[in-house]
């Protein structure tokens, strides 16, 4: 078995670059051997052993899965073999089972349903209502920066469904077996816990699967 892992970027918007350069400060601060590359083609997806869908726009993003030919069949066939996957803001929307905009009410975009939450969109606002706050997460402690940023939040979950954060009374952070979701930004905070498990994450499915 290989233990070097091989973590991919979904680059089709949204921040790419940062998740990259935070899972690579990560993997060095574990000294996990592994690379962190930027994915967007089908076969591509089936390579890898953890995949990270950044924010962005979840409107934009899930038409760009959609209409890119065979993107969409490879990322429903890494999730039927439950492998790791974490969605930032708009990644954790993608993620999602339900979603619906604070102002506008219920939009018609891609869902992926993998993980069992109800999202609601712009939860703390507009662009312009961005913030930072002091966030407690499971597994994680005390004193993470959570850069919020035209951020969801999720208005219910499942049983199968940990919730590892939340701020002023609202779930910011879950957990699902393999998947993470968060309405926050981690990869902006120059902390790299949340990576960290996430990483954690795939090197336990690796070795469970004998990758």
């Amino acid at each position: 078995m290989n233990d070097e892992l091989l973590i991919g970027v979904l680059a089709l918007q949204g921040d790419v670059e940062e998740n990259i350069k935070a899972a690579t400060y990560a993997l060095a601060e574990m000294n996990q051997k592994g690379k962190v590359i930027s994915v967007r083609y089908p076969d591509e997806i089936m390579k890898i052993d953890g995949l990270i869908i950044p924010g962005g726009e979840s409107t934009v993003m899930g038409l760009l899965i959609e209409i890119k030919n065979g993107l969409l069949d490879s990322i429903n066939k890494v999730l039927q073999k439950r492998l790791p996957i974490m969605g930032t803001c708009a990644g954790m929307i993608i993620l999602a089972k339900q979603s619906y905009d604070r102002v506008v009410g219920n939009k018609k975009q891609l869902l992926l349903g993998a993980l069992d939450i109800e999202i609601e969109r712009n939860s703390f606002g507009r662009q312009y209502d961005s913030f930072e706050s002091n966030l407690e997460i499971s597994g994680i402690g005390n004193d993470f920066t959570g850069i919020f940023i035209r951020a969801p939040s999720v208005i219910s979950a499942g049983p199968q469904v940990q919730i590892l954060s939340k701020f002023d009374g609202k779930i910011v952070a879950v957990q699902q077996e393999n998947i993470i979701g968060t309405s926050f930004h981690p990869e902006l905070s120059g902390d790299n816990r949340m990576h960290k498990l996430f990483i954690e994450l795939i090197a336990k499915w690796k070795k469970a699967n004998n990758q």
